[in-house]
């Protein structure tokens, strides 16, 4: 159990629920102080709860015991959990055991098969520290000089930051979002394999190199968002609209990543000319 990583995660959470996302009786009891600040007061998530208000304030100040399977399935439904983030409060308290390099999934010859029917669309396979750990010959040729790259740099994440601005960006007013969702991602690896030294260090380089990464790290946000739209600067093609989309393999830690475009659109032209 990590107390100092679940309190945290809890108060992040509980902090970004708002008010009128919760039943009336529980935010504004009689005679309520008006409220200061946004998200739920810990009495309120308490209440919720149906705990004692001294018992979550001991959760969110690292002083409380491992909490049950039952004490953490209340928990989910008063701060509004997804299923992802449900699995991640078990895991900080423990109630999963962590994983290990045996636990690792390899690439199944049927998701290299998958890869190579996909044809013309763009896709590769990512494991949990976002290593790119197979493509197909689409996605070669959509991510510029990809091919030739040594493995240790074939990551989602430092090729974003290598090649960010020069080849992929995000939407105006989304700037910043990808290295968010980043941070989400790597953030759920790192509770799934605490002992991971290269994820642990691929952490401390990111939130190094981008602010954003760094806010989204300490957001302990762990929701994935499965769709993306990034404009993207191929050498040949010229500028791209595309739609990247994420699938997690059915028993692997492994997630398919796949690059369209509108249909009938130019980008979706351009992607069909890659091979």
């Amino acid at each position: 159990m990590s107390r100092s990583e679940l309190a945290d995660f809890l108060r992040r959470r509980r902090e970004a629920l708002r008010a009128d996302q919760v039943p009336v009786t529980a935010t504004h009891p009689p005679g309520r102080r008006a409220r200061r600040t946004p998200g739920l007061r810990r009495e309120e998530v308490a209440a919720l709860a149906g705990m004692s208000v001294s018992y979550y304030e001991r959760l969110e100040q690292a002083r409380a015991p491992r909490p049950s399977p039952e004490v953490l399935a209340v928990l989910g439904t008063a701060l509004r959990l997804s299923v992802a983030e449900r699995e991640h409060l078990a895991r900080l308290a423990g109630q999963i055991p962590p994983g290990s390099d045996a636990d690792r999934s390899p690439v199944p010859a049927e998701a290299r098969l998958l890869l190579e029917r996909l044809g013309p669309i763009p896709a590769y396979l990512v494991d949990e520290r976002l290593d790119i750990v197979a493509w197909n010959s689409a996605a070669s040729a959509l991510i510029p000089g990809f091919g030739s790259l040594p493995a240790e740099e074939r990551n989602t994440v430092r090729l974003t930051i290598r090649l960010g601005g020069t080849f992929c960006w995000a939407p105006p007013g989304e700037e910043g979002e990808y290295a968010r969702q980043f941070a989400a991602r790597l953030r759920a690896a790192s509770v799934r394999y605490p002992a991971d030294r290269v994820l642990g260090e691929l952490v401390n380089e990111l939130a190094a190199h981008s602010p954003e990464f760094a806010a989204g790290w300490r957001d302990h946000d762990v929701r994935p968002v499965p769709t993306l739209r990034k404009y993207l600067r191929h050498p040949e093609l010229g500028e791209l609209e595309v739609i990247c989309q994420t699938l997690l393999l059915p028993g692997t830690d492994l997630q398919l990543a796949m690059y369209t475009a509108e249909p009938g659109s130019p980008s979706a032209a351009a992607l069909a000319r890659l091979t």
